[in-house]
C-alpha cells in the first residue's frame, strides 16, 4: 500500500519521488539518525531514475551527523540539478540543513524545520555548543569582576576538556558555511543578492538564542521573511491529499515492523534498516520433582 501511493505521487508530479523516512517521533530507539551509510540507500534509490525528471524528496528526520548530511547533499546535487525537499511534518537539525540544499520546499501549516546550531556528546550528554560557550564567557565576566567567584566556577568549568570551545567554535561555524553555502549555490542561485540572502537565512538557522531550544519547530510563516523559496502544500489539494497518504503509510509500516529508517524510490527500489529484537531468556523457579521420578532426575 506504501509503495502505491508513491506511485500516484509520482504520477502526479510526473517527477522521480525519493522518500527518507525514520521512526523517530515514536521513541523507539533504533537507527533513526543521519548517518554517512545512509549513502548506500541514496546510490540504491537514485539507480536508474531519470536525471531530466527532477527530484522530491519526501524528509521525515531529526537529523544527525552534519557532515555526513553534507556527503548527502553533494552526492545528491551531482545527480539531480533540479530537486524539491517535501516536509510532511518535520525535518529537524541536519535534515534542515539537507532541506535547504534542494531549489525549493513544499512545508502544510503543520510541517517545521528546525534549528542547525550543533549539539555536542559530551559525559553529561548532548549540549548545544552555544550554551557551553556562553557558560565559558559569563565565568569569564563574573571571574573578572569578582576573583572570589572562581571557586564556585571551579567544578563546573573542570566538567569540560581542553579544546572544547575549539571545537564548539568550529562545529558552529560548519552549520552556517553548510546552509549558506548550499542555499547560495541553489535556491538563491539565480535571485540577486542571493548571497546575502543566504548569509542572512543561515545565521537564523544556527542562532541558538533566538530559537532558544534546539528542538523548537520554525514552521513555514517563521520563514517567509527570508525570502525562501517555500511553497505551501495546501496550494494543491491533489498533491496534499498523495504526500499525506504516502507519509500515513510510513507511520503504519513503523507501528507494525521493526523497521526504523527507510530510503525508497516510485520504482520499489529501497533500503530498509530494522531494529534487532534481542529474545531474552524464559526464567522460572525450580519446579518440584513429579511423582514416580527419582530425586534429581529431569
Amino acid at each position: 500500500m506504501r509503495r502505491q501511493y508513491i506511485v500516484k505521487l509520482h504520477q502526479h508530479t510526473g517527477r522521480n519521488v525519493v522518500t527518507y523516512y525514520t521512526d523517530y517521533m515514536s521513541g523507539a530507539g533504533g537507527d533513526v539518525s543521519i548517518v554517512l551509510g545512509d549513502v548506500h540507500g541514496l546510490m540504491e534509490v537514485f539507480k536508474d531514475l531519470p536525471k531530466n525528471d527532477g527530484l522530491d524528496l519526501i524528509l521525515h528526520s531529526p537529523g544527525g551527523d552534519p557532515t555526513a548530511a553534507d556527503s548527502l547533499v553533494r552526492y545528491m546535487r551531482a545527480k539531480f540539478d533540479d530537486v524539491r525537499v517535501i516536509v510532511p511534518v518535520a525535518a529537524m537539525s541536519a535534515a534542515t540543513m539537507w532541506a535547504l540544499s534542494a531549489n525549493s520546499i513544499v512545508m502544510g501549516r503543520q510541517s517545521q524545520l528546525g534549528p542547525i546550531d550543533p549539539q555536542l556528546v559530551t559525559a553529561q550528554g548532548m549540549v548545544p555548543s552555544g550554551a557551553i560557550t556562553r557558560t565559558f564567557e559569563r565565568a569569564q565576566k563574573e571571574c573578572a569582576q569578582d576573583p572570589t567567584r572562581l571557586s564556585g566556577w571551579v567544578p563546573t568549568l573542570q566538567q569540560y576538556f581542553p579544546g572544547l570551545l575549539e571545537m564548539c567554535d568550529d562545529s558552529t561555524r560548519l552549520a552556517r558555511t553548510l546552509a549558506e553555502e548550499y542555499l547560495r549555490d541553489n535556491m538563491f542561485k539565480d535571485v540577486g543578492g542571493g548571497g546575502d540572502l543566504a548569509r542572512v537565512a543561515a545565521e537564523y538557522f544556527a542562532n541558538d538564542q533566538v530559537h532558544i531550544a534546539h528542538g523548537r519547530g520554525i514552521h513555514r510563516d517563521q520563514v517567509e521573511h527570508l525570502s525562501l523559496a517555500v511553497e505551501p502544500l495546501e496550494a494543491d489539494g491533489e498533491l496534499q491529499d498523495r504526500v499525506l497518504s504516502v507519509h500515513h503509510a510510513y507511520m503504519h509500516t513503523f507501528a507494525l515492523t521493526a523497521a526504523t529508517k527507510v530510503i525508497e524510490n516510485h520504482l520499489g527500489r529501497a533500503l530498509v534498516r530494522t531494529q534487532m529484537v534481542q529474545q531474552m531468556p524464559f526464567l522460572m523457579a525450580p519446579q518440584p520433582t513429579p511423582p514416580g521420578f527419582p530425586p534429581g532426575q529431569p
